[in-house]
């Protein structure tokens, strides 16, 4: 007999939502694009030829409607690892564990989950406004090593490689690589550049950026430059890809991340006035996801 998840691990509120995110099944679309900030979410629906559900709750604002006759949800996940570990598993429970029994769901429901975000280049030939997709992504954030489950999707060699390639801290996080989607990974080849994107768990130090603080780890940008395997190299970093990635192979969803190149880390360039690349990069992705 299946037992039911506790209150304690699944927690609802009281019209049966899931907790952060305020949303039920039948407000979520088959395809899901995931934002960084609250507004842009609001800023794609604006795109949409109806809208038909809008929710918001701290970070996380959800819209839901039809463009082009499909029907889309986006979401807004705020940043970093930890964030995504609340959507990722709030979505899968909201479509896939009935909130009545807190049973899971005999047919499992799959999303199509695109984050589209931005990111910083390691390679020279990356410029200030390119589209990178993650074909794969490491992440040195952490969180995939709390799952049993991960290890039936880690690409443990590229790990390895890249654990000796860096001459990885022992005291850091290990380092876990997931494949992304490889039919959404062929559907942006039309506007991204495949590449191997790094998920980092900070924005300052675990990217390599020095303010005030000193780093323990001071190769990263030369490391992640440098390192290839086969024919993949790092292109970019960012802080959210390989949680996205992790759990959406562990809980049975198809994900790509697509960054628009916004600072240029082997140049020290930056473009904090990036929200022309940023529409263009929506304008496109709703037409393939449309197609």
């Amino acid at each position: 007999m299946r037992q039911a998840i506790s209150p304690s691990e699944l927690i609802l509120n009281d019209d049966l939502t899931v907790f952060h995110l305020h949303l039920k099944a039948e407000n979520i679309a088959d395809t899901v694009i995931l934002v960084g900030d609250p507004a842009r979410s609001d800023l794609i629906a604006e795109h949409f030829d109806s809208l038909e559900f809008r929710t918001a709750n701290r970070e996380f604002v959800t819209n839901t409607g039809m463009y082009n006759g499909v029907r889309m949800t986006v979401l807004s996940t705020g940043i970093g690892c930890d964030n995504i570990d609340i959507v990722m598993t709030e979505l899968d429970a909201a479509v896939n564990i009935n909130p009545a029994t807190r049973l899971v769901l005999p047919e499992h429901r799959a999303l199509r989950i695109v984050r589209l975000g931005t990111s910083g280049a390691v390679q020279q030939d990356v410029k200030i406004g390119d589209y990178i997709m993650a074909e794969y992504t490491i992440g040195i954030d952490g969180l995939a090593n709390f799952y049993r489950d991960s290890s039936r999707f880690r690409l443990k060699e590229i790990e390895d490689d890249f654990i000796e390639h860096l001459q990885w801290n022992s005291d850091f996080a290990r380092p876990y690589c997931i494949a992304n989607s490889k039919e959404l990974v062929e559907l942006f080849s039309e506007i991204a550049r495949p590449g191997i994107t790094v998920s980092a768990g900070g924005f300052y130090a675990p990217q390599g950026r020095v303010v005030k603080l000193e780093l323990e780890q001071d190769n990263l940008i030369e490391g992640f430059t440098s390192f290839k395997y086969n024919d993949s190299r790092i292109t970019n970093i960012e802080m959210e890809s390989a949680a996205i990635a992790a759990l959406g192979a562990m809980l049975g969803h198809s994900t790509i991340t697509v960054c628009a190149i916004i600072a240029q880390r082997t140049k020290g360039e930056g473009n904090p006035n990036y929200k022309d690349i940023i529409k263009n990069l929506i304008q496109y992705s709703l037409h393939l996801l449309s197609k």
